[in-house]
């Protein structure tokens, strides 16, 4: 078997200390799926918010508690799920399957703020959210590949804060309470911890992940990228709503 046809015969060496030209390819095809996930999710969106009904169905749903907890209980299990198959050692196709579940979870779980965002945030409220992700999304990424620094000592701290966060939002959902959740501070706050993920995924593209895991580091950063942009457009939509 060739080494084209064979994409595991390097699996469990470190893209950190594979040959240059691996590693370079093991980066390139991380990034390149990230592109495409990113594209898809964009797709899926814009025809999620095309469907007819789609405004009743935001309206009822944010006026259901407990259509929220659903909705946020089935996307834990779906990211818990799509994780699992994109790490599979054995399934190049279960890897995107994985992939491709996260995605179109993403994109569902984004309907609510984008139909806002589109019919009363004004028609540049979304670009200028996604240039601020662009911009602090590359901004991190250049941190991390010019300096080569390890970022996963910031492992513990970020799964804390993320549960933490969680919390929060639960609650706030549960007993209708805000608790700061639509604060322009817990966006904020919301915004550093998608950062420091950005850092941590970023490095672990770079030290720690193995040679034939270009898909689950994609989702990986995808997922990052995706939280980076859902509170980058909640602060966008928070400062023009004062305006």
């Amino acid at each position: 078997m060739s080494n084209a046809d064979n994409p595991y015969r390097t699996w469990g060496l470190m893209a950190a200390d594979a040959e240059p030209t691996e590693r370079a390819q093991f980066i390139r095809q991380t990034y390149l799926h990230l592109g495409g996930a990113v594209l898809v999710f964009m797709a899926l969106e814009a025809l999620l918010l095309s469907l007819p009904g789609i405004g009743e169905m935001v309206q009822s749903l944010a006026n259901s508690r407990y259509g929220m907890l659903l909705l946020i209980g089935g996307f834990m299990a779906v990211t818990f799920l799509a994780n699992s198959w994109a790490s599979s050692t054995t399934s190049l196709s279960m890897q995107y399957m994985g992939l491709g579940l996260y995605v179109a979870a993403e994109a569902v779980i984004f309907v609510p703020l984008m139909y806002y965002a589109a019919h009363f945030g004004g028609p540049d409220v979304i670009p200028m959210a996604g240039v601020l992700t662009l911009v602090v999304f590359t901004g991190l990424t250049a941190v991390v590949f010019m300096t080569g620094t390890d970022f996963s000592f910031l492992r513990t701290g970020l799964a804390i804060a993320g549960l933490v966060a969680m919390g929060f939002v639960l609650c706030s959902v549960l007993f209708g309470a805000d608790l700061g959740v639509s604060s322009i501070a817990f966006t904020a706050a919301m915004i550093g911890l998608a950062s420091g993920y950005i850092l941590y995924d970023t490095s672990n593209v770079l030290h720690h992940y193995r040679i034939g895991q270009h898909v689950a580091a994609s989702l990986a950063l995808f997922a990052s990228v995706a939280l980076l942009f859902y509170y980058m457009l909640r602060l966008v939509l928070s400062l023009t709503s004062r305006d």
